[in-house]
């Protein structure tokens, strides 16, 4: 039989879909499964996105532009404009989702066995993406008990090497819900300048900030001209996951070129999603008023719920839509696994996310499970109580004590 690439035999598995499943078989018994394990969001999709597509007038769904239409670049100049960032429609590049956005990064500026430093826990699929580019993650570990802040510039610095070529952070943060501040910020700014790295940021989650203010994004900030990579989507901001459009965005015109032609090897971006995508950059800030406050009442009732639970450390997360809590558990895949497959409470169960997952370090997180606050409180209430009446009867409880890792 011929053998599997090294690549298809490394690409790691989803820990936020691994379940599923599982899930399908707890739903095939009756079972009403609450879904914390994704960041799908549940609110409405901008009206005028969907109309936009709804009233079409093409003729022909042609192929747009490699690094997608002027028009709805544009609009994304405006946008960034609105949120301090100030770049040109040639700065930008639309691409199919994040996610092709921060392969183009991956691939554009770093080789084959180049290292990226990230803090972790970080988004897992960003371990797909290094695994397709050749790319080798460094791993700089946040505590929980700190509320995964951004690990100090020692940490960092004990670990590049010759090969280090950029560091990717997530702010705010998935899984961690953790918002970076301006002076940590502003010291990883040195520190990339002081090394000539590249910083990429992933700043997907910018409008979901509950202090008031929005993240300080990369590309605000002088001096990283020629270092600053933004990657971004439409997918949680205008609740448009299936849309699968975002952007890199750069003022190095060096990596833009280099990204453009892994845009042109693939073609084009989706071009009825562009048309709702430039169509949503006309959505009021009313709308993102409201969910900010929805999700901030859903955050709330998930952290406060956990953190009534006997052994349940949950620091409180300042944006996106995520929350990461320690269990007093022996081993949240297996925690994870059995709520599934062997618990239910008045007819529900629920689906949580591993946080081993999203760790690159081995062994860390093993009492972490991370949890996404994408449902109406009703349903967040019903699965604090589901987890709170599992813990009672799960075999693997264990004492809870002070750790250092996870």
């Amino acid at each position: 039989m011929p053998k599997i690439s090294f690549k298809g035999l490394n690409m790691p598995d989803s820990p936020i879909r691994k379940l599923t499943p599982i899930a399908d078989g707890a739903k095939a018994l009756g079972r009403h499964v609450i879904h914390l394990n994704i960041g799908q969001p549940d609110v409405q999709t901008p009206p005028m996105a969907m109309e936009a597509v709804r009233s079409m007038d093409r003729t022909v769904l042609e192929y747009s532009p490699s690094e997608g239409f002027v028009s709805y670049r544009k609009g994304l100049a405006s946008y960034y404009s609105s949120v301090g960032v100030d770049v040109t429609p040639e700065q930008i590049m639309v691409t199919t989702g994040g996610s092709e956005a921060l392969a183009f990064a991956f691939m554009a500026c770093l080789n084959p066995g180049d290292e990226v430093i990230i803090p972790e826990p970080f988004y897992a699929n960003y371990n797909g993406f290094a695994a397709t580019a050749g790319v080798r993650i460094v791993p700089v570990t946040a505590l929980l008990d700190d509320g995964f802040a951004l690990p100090s510039m020692d940490a960092f610095e004990e670990l590049i090497t010759e090969r280090t070529k950029a560091i990717l952070i997530c702010n705010p943060g998935n899984p961690s819900g953790r918002k970076y501040e301006n002076d940590s910020l502003d010291t990883l700014a040195e520190l990339v300048k002081k090394h000539d790295l590249y910083l990429v940021a992933d700043e997907v989650y910018r409008e979901f900030d509950y202090d008031g203010k929005l993240s300080r994004s990369v590309l605000s900030m002088e001096g990283l001209e020629d270092n600053a990579i933004l990657v971004d989507s439409v997918s949680k901001r205008y609740s448009m996951c299936g849309a699968r459009i975002g952007a890199l965005v750069t003022r190095n015109a060096s990596v833009y070129r280099a990204a453009m032609k892994f845009a042109m090897a693939r073609l084009s971006p989706p071009t009825m999603a562009q048309v709702a995508s430039e169509a949503a950059l006309k959505t009021p800030a009313s709308y993102f008023e409201e969910i900010r406050l929805e999700y901030m009442q859903r955050r709330d009732v998930l952290v406060e719920g956990l953190r009534e639970i006997p052994g349940v450390v949950c620091p409180t997360p300042g944006g996106a839509f995520y929350a990461v809590a320690r269990f007093p558990i022996d081993d949240c895949d297996v925690f994870c696994k059995w709520i599934l497959e062997s618990f239910q409470w008045e007819g529900a169960t629920v689906m949580l996310a591993p946080n081993t997952g999203f760790y690159a370090t081995p062994g860390l997180g093993k009492q972490e499970i991370r949890m996404a606050y994408v449902l109406e409180v009703s349903e967040i209430r019903k699965a604090v109580t589901c987890i709170a009446e599992a813990l009672k009867v799960y075999p693997g409880v264990v004492m809870p004590r002070t750790q250092s890792h996870s």
